[in-house]
């Protein structure tokens, strides 16, 4: 097959406004300009001159100082002071030949003079040069802006690098300290709870000897009446087997609460497991126990209304979603923190609902909601932009909701997603695969903990 030629790429020429009000230098110019290549608009005064500049701006202006009307020097003050055509060059064209004219127009911003009468390889020497000229300016302005804007650019991944590292110290040594607590608890407790079996068994028996004594002995020696009357031994018989009962009660809540620990922590657990979602949003509940109560003016609890659906077991990293878990609910929180309650209507208490579901066979979604004072339609625009937070200073990195989406988005192949009326409250929506996508089976283990501001992030 014969391969046809391929035409030459073709740059649009370049236009130059001639300013001038007489028709034989008008002529000259055009002829000569047009003949080098370039386009060629015509002003025969300043003032049509300065309309043209308003609809479109040339590459260069050839401007006559003496005309009627507003001159050369005026035209050109008032050219530079038009923000579209400031950076235009602008060439004087003039019979004068006095320094101090050549001076005021370069100071009012012309680049050059071509001196009448024109000699036409001068002119078109110095419109290429200065053309050339503003060709570099503009390519060294562009590269300049590119560069800043890559440095920019590094500049705010390194302070985002820089916050996460911070973030992610700060949430690997809250897991290990929630683990080494869990582990120490947890042997005495065992120790305890194991204890509680046997030890029931014999305050059984001694109960039960007392029953067999008080039946065959009913009456007893003085020394024991006076005992039995001292210990009051009736109360101790009915109200012993109730204080075992909730002791056994009291040490399995501690063991549920420390199981909660380490479920929350799973330092030991880098790699995906399935995992119950319900366990994690728990745990995460028992850390932030302490907060449920409002640290404002208002004294009040929050109320926290779980609607577990049945879920799957899901392949994640329970860490990571744990993080997740920990970063929107302590939103919420904060968010009921701002409401003023004193305004709201006696039935109107801080809530938070958690719901969970099945979407399909393949997929869940956990919602959190709270009715505290809701987000603007503005902020929800960038609420997953790193370092976007509408906190005052100190109270939030802003990284917090951007990470919680990097975790959900990349590293599980979810979806997180806020829906929000200002006034009415803050809805989180969580969607997760059942199965975890092969990118999260590969995560380095040493990003299990990467950075999460415990805060609001908008």
């Amino acid at each position: 097959m014969e391969t046809q030629p391929t035409a030459p790429e073709t740059t649009a020429p370049q236009t130059i406004l001639v300013v001038d009000d007489t028709p034989t230098n008008i002529q000259v110019l055009f002829d000569l300009l047009d003949a080098s290549g370039y386009r060629v608009a015509i002003a025969k005064s300043g003032e049509i001159a300065l309309k043209r500049l308003q609809a479109s701006t040339p590459d260069l202006i050839l401007l006559d100082v003496m005309m009627p009307g507003i001159d050369g020097f005026e035209t050109c003050q008032r050219i530079k002071a038009m923000p579209q055509s400031q950076d235009v060059p602008v060439i004087f064209m003039t019979a004068l030949s006095d320094t101090l004219d050549k001076v005021k127009g370069l100071q009012l911003g012309a680049v050059d003079y071509i001196t009448k009468p024109i000699h036409h390889e001068e002119v078109l020497a110095r419109i290429k040069v200065h053309l050339q000229l503003r060709q570099l300016a503009q390519t060294l302005e562009e590269r300049v802006a590119a560069r800043t804007a890559d440095l920019e650019l590094a500049l705010t991944q390194v302070k985002q690098a820089q916050l996460q590292l911070v973030q992610s110290e700060k949430m690997s040594s809250l897991g290990q300290l929630v683990a080494g607590v869990a582990h120490e608890i947890n042997n005495p407790i065992n120790f305890i709870y194991g204890n509680l079996q046997p030890a029931e068994e014999y305050m059984d028996d001694l109960l039960t000897l007392v029953a067999s004594y008080q039946t065959h002995v009913p009456t007893p020696p003085e020394p024991v009446a006076e005992v039995i009357e001292e210990i009051d031994l009736s109360f101790l018989q009915v109200d012993l087997p109730r204080l075992i009962s909730s002791m056994k009660l009291g040490a399995d809540r501690i063991r549920q609460i420390v199981l909660s620990l380490r479920n929350f922590s799973r330092l030991d657990e880098s790699e995906v497991k399935a995992v119950d979602i319900h366990d994690g949003i728990d745990s995460t509940l028992l850390i932030l126990q302490h907060r449920l109560r409002l640290r404002n003016d208002s004294g009040l609890t929050v109320t926290v209304n779980k609607a577990y659906g049945d879920l799957p077991l899901v392949e994640c990293h329970a860490s990571q979603l744990n993080q997740v878990f920990m970063n929107l609910l302590s939103n919420a929180i904060d968010a009921l923190e701002e409401q003023d309650w004193s305004e709201t209507e006696g039935s109107h208490a801080p809530t938070i609902h958690i719901q969970t579901r099945c979407l399909d066979c393949d997929r869940i979604a956990i919602h959190i909601a709270d009715n505290g004072p809701g987000i603007s339609a503005a902020a929800q625009a960038q609420l997953f932009d790193p370092f976007f937070t509408t906190k005052t200073i100190g109270k939030g990195t802003g990284l917090g909701l951007s990470i919680s989406h990097q975790l959900i988005v990349e590293k599980h192949q979810g979806q997180l997603r806020c829906q929000s009326t200002p006034g009415q409250g803050a809805e989180f929506i969580v969607e997760l695969p059942c199965t975890a996508p092969a990118t999260a089976r590969t995560t380095d283990a040493s990003q299990d903990h990467p950075a999460l501001t415990i805060g609001r992030g908008a």
